[in-house]
């Protein structure tokens, strides 16, 4: 099996010395830096170089410059997706964002984990987990959503929260860690 392979099932795998997940991850953060040096002018161009970056996408979508990924292809964006300046997303595995999904400045997303183990961890192992962001969510700036968390739809997370464990439907949630602290009545 491949580390590409071992990546895909959640397994421990070798991405600091695998010479394919080095390749992509180059290869993507070289259409990332291209994205990041285009005039806010070029609409057009920003649009095209985003959804070639992108694994997935709807129509409507923007994220302001800077944005940096580590593969692209495990990105799966809905309609009306806006991001902020300065987002990034370790999408060593899938990270995928609903409908109408609105992210402040300087949020991250972070699906690489590591073991605890020294010897492990030094060897290049890591791990990735799945990160899910329901439709009609707002994450205010400076958030940050850990390996394997799902937020539900109509969510709000406020700004500085580091989002640790799964956040239900319709809340407003905040804090390091992140807690549920209002529920939402549409």
């Amino acid at each position: 099996m491949t580390e590409k392979e071992k990546c895909a099932k959640g397994l421990l795998y070798n991405a600091n010395y695998d010479q394919e997940l080095i390749s992509e991850r180059i290869a993507v953060k070289d259409l990332c830096q291209e994205y990041n040096q285009l005039k806010n002018s070029d609409a057009e161009g920003r649009i095209q170089l985003i959804k070639k970056i992108l694994g997935k996408t709807k129509e409507n979508i923007c994220i302001e410059p800077n944005f940096w990924c580590d593969y692209g292809y495990n990105i799966e964006v809905g309609e009306n997706f806006y991001a902020n300046h300065n987002l990034v997303i370790l999408d060593c595995a899938q990270v995928i964002f609903g409908d109408n999904v609105f992210i402040g400045p300087n949020c991250s997303f972070y699906t690489a984990n590591h073991p605890l183990d020294v010897k492990r961890r030094n060897e290049g192992l890591e791990s990735a987990h799945r990160i899910k962001i329901g439709s009609n969510v707002w994450l205010g700036g400076n958030v940050v959503v850990l390996p394997g968390v799902s937020i539900g739809d109509n969510a709000v997370i406020g700004a500085g929260s580091v989002v640790t464990k799964n956040i239900p439907d319709n809340v407003v949630a905040v804090g390091n860690p992140c807690k549920v602290v209002k529920n939402i009545d549409n």
